[in-house]
């Protein structure tokens, strides 16, 4: 047999074991997912009490987005009392996944779910953000508020990780007690919006824009013209409008002039101490002083039981298409550009949230 057939046959034999161990690979990976998923999705619905989701008062029963559908965790506490933990971490967006770092989408689903059990009687939000989107934290806000209205004897206890600056000290706002750890820094009080311009740069290496539009500002901040001074006006006066609603909002949950507000509200950060100077916050603590707070203010004396949900796992998510896969981390990629083009209540000194 001659070298050329040796080697042929050989290279046909390689080829042949290898697509062997590439279906016996993938085999025990498709029954390795299958376990998983099904014991995630068993393991659900024993943790899930689907009875609450039915408004025993009014007769009618809930859909998945009023009252979604998440693993039930027990947290700490033997009590009585029922109080759920959110946390709240990363940036503030509420982009279509709600897989992620304790994402805003979780948090929200969360708070939602808590609202509509009447059994819940406090919330417990950690909160560890540098801020995020304007209209995701104004949609959080609210969400907090419809938590409080539900039942007006409910409460909400904040406590501050390393950070709670701009948006996610806005989400803070209805809190009925602030805590923050000594070492938190908060304020951050403000809007931002960023662009760049190219245009030197662009006419150096001979790049034209071709730009069809059907209005004058329908390419605003276009990074190949110079900037406009009467678009930069419009989006002065749009950010001074969506400033002046944060630091109402401060003034109003926060008992405090909105001139006294507006001094403080000029981006600058605060450690804990003079965030309680300024009557941004109540106090400094842990998050067992937060539980304890918690008590206080329901005026429980027999403890709390303390729960945090969690997210459902579903067969795709273990597959990739729901956060672990490549295709997904391209899509978040692309969608954290896009989002943080817009305007924004974000701490954002320079080298972070890229």
């Amino acid at each position: 047999m001659s070298d050329y057939d040796s080697n042929k046959k050989s290279s046909k034999g390689c080829g042949f074991g290898c697509l062997i161990m590439l279906a016996v690979a993938g085999s025990v990976f498709v029954a390795f997912a299958a376990l998983v998923y099904f014991g995630v999705i068993a393991e659900g619905f024993n943790g899930v009490d689907f009875s609450h989701s039915f408004n025993a008062e009014n007769h009618v029963k809930l859909g998945e987005d009023e009252f979604p559908v998440m693993l039930e965790r027990w947290s700490s506490g033997s009590g009585t009392t029922r109080v759920v933990r959110v946390p709240v971490s990363g940036m503030i967006m509420l982009s279509p996944s709600p897989w992620g770092e304790r994402n805003a989408v979780t948090a929200l689903r969360s708070i939602r779910r808590a609202t509509h059990d009447a059994t819940v009687k406090a919330l417990i939000l950690e909160v560890n953000s540098g801020g995020g989107g304007i209209t995701a934290s104004d949609i959080i806000y609210k969400a907090l508020l419809d938590f409080k209205a539900m039942q007006p004897d409910r409460k909400i206890v904040v406590v501050m990780g390393d950070m709670a600056t701009s948006g996610a000290y806005y989400i803070s706002l209805p809190a009925d007690y602030i805590m923050a750890h000594p070492t938190t820094v908060t304020g951050s009080i403000g809007v931002i919006m960023q662009s760049y311009n190219v245009k030197e740069l662009a006419a150096k290496i001979g790049i034209k824009d071709v730009t069809i539009k059907s209005g004058a500002n329908k390419d605003f901040f276009n990074p190949m013209h110079d900037v406009n001074p009467e678009q930069m006006a419009i989006m002065q006066r749009l950010i001074a409008s969506m400033h002046d609603r944060f630091v109402s909002l401060i003034a109003e949950n926060r008992k405090l002039s909105k001139e006294s507000v507006g001094k403080l509200a000029d981006g600058r950060i605060f450690i804990a101490d003079e965030a309680v100077q300024n009557g941004l916050i109540d106090g400094i603590g842990y998050y067992q002083d937060a539980e304890a707070k918690v008590a206080e203010l329901l005026e429980v004396t027999d403890g709390l039981k303390v729960l945090r949900y969690e997210e459902q796992l579903t067969l795709s998510d273990i597959l990739g298409g729901g956060g672990f896969g490549v295709g997904m981390k391209l899509e978040k990629l692309i969608q954290g550009y896009n989002n943080n083009s817009g305007l924004m209540y974000l701490w954002k000194p320079s080298g972070m949230f890229k």
